[in-house]
């Protein structure tokens, strides 16, 4: 019959070690091993360094269910998105999980499709699986309905605000982005800037459009053809501004296109039309959707949303509120320029 091992000597070869084990090696009880493991504060540092040096001896691996139990915690987090095709969910869904980390932290992600119905289910299966909190993902930047109060799990609200100040919300910032854009623009040296942009009922188009024209005004300028050209979301209505606006205005030296998707349509018109790009018109999109800027003619200067960055930003005020720090209101990530070929100083 073997004898049980004593403080300083490790377990037996023959079973998998527990935390019972790692507390007799370190000279400490089991509850003071589980305070250290688990980063609880009451634990002194040289007494944590003890247990974690004796758990790495001992190649112990926690129990995640039995940890769970102790933490009241999951290691999990639900994504929740109302965005189809991903384009913004994505990004967002990858800067989160670098936040959280791949091995302390497993993301969850469930899509809506914009549909209440669906959202309802979603929620209750990740409830079901006791998520520790929540990150819920618009399909456009605008207000959403909030999810409620009365929810067992904090909730962080990302790219879509929601409709209560009391949630913490992260958003992208749209009229920074169109200064921004116009900015670019007028240190290129152009004057004569027009905008064409996407539906006027979307907060993003008018946001963009607020931004380019703030300063546009600070330069003592109008757009170029006396208005912003509001439309759809698409390459189609980008070719179909683009030859109304060189009717009206013949002397266009810059074309800001409030999405990559239009900024496509304006560069197929200026192609057709023998107008070169960047040395005649300048042209800058918005959104930086990689597969189209990248691979334009010429590739496109763009304003990029920073998605992954609201992601990080979003684990990171998740985390906290599951830390019993909630935020909230309204918290604005800035964009950035990223510059390729279809823009450059006016010769």
């Amino acid at each position: 019959m073997s004898r049980g091992s004593t403080a300083g000597e490790p377990a037996p070869a023959n079973r998998n070690v527990t935390l019972r084990d790692v507390a007799r090696f370190a000279g400490v009880s089991v509850a003071t091993a589980s305070k250290a493991l688990n980063g609880q504060p009451q634990v002194r540092a040289e007494t944590r360094a003890r247990v974690i040096q004796a758990a790495e001896q001992l190649s112990f691996s926690p129990n995640t269910i039995a940890q769970s139990l102790i933490t009241q915690r999951t290691g999990t987090v639900g994504l929740l998105t109302s965005d189809l095709e991903g384009r913004f969910s994505i990004p967002i869904l990858m800067g989160a999980e670098d936040a959280f980390g791949s091995d302390q932290t497993s993301v969850f992600l469930c899509d809506a499709r914009d549909d209440a119905i669906r959202e309802k289910h979603h929620l209750r299966a990740l409830l079901s699986r006791r998520v520790d909190g929540l990150i819920v993902v618009g399909a456009r930047p605008d207000t959403r309905t909030s999810l409620g109060r009365e929810l067992p799990v904090p909730v962080v609200y990302a790219y879509a605000p929601s409709d209560d100040p009391r949630d913490l919300s992260l958003v992208t910032d749209n009229v920074g982005g169109g200064r921004m854009a116009v900015d670019h623009l007028l240190r290129c040296g152009r004057r004569r800037i027009a905008h064409i942009t996407g539906d006027p009922d979307y907060g993003a188009a008018q946001d963009r459009a607020r931004g380019a024209l703030e300063r546009l005004a600070e330069e003592g300028l109008e757009p170029a053809g006396g208005e912003v050209w509001f439309g759809m979301w698409s390459e189609a209505w980008g070719r179909g501004a683009t030859r109304m606006l060189l009717e009206r205005c013949t002397d266009v030296d810059a074309i800001f296109a409030g999405s990559d998707e239009i900024a496509r349509g304006v560069l197929d018109v200026l192609h057709e039309e023998r107008i070169d790009v960047p040395s005649r018109v300048a042209v800058i999109g918005f959104d930086n959707w990689k597969v189209l800027a990248a691979n334009a003619r010429p590739p496109l200067t763009t304003i990029d949303l920073n998605l992954e960055q609201l992601g990080r930003i979003a684990a990171q005020r998740l985390s906290a509120a599951m830390e019993g720090n909630p935020g909230s209101g309204v918290e604005t990530v800035p964009g950035r320029l990223v510059t390729r070929e279809s823009t450059a100083p006016l010769r």
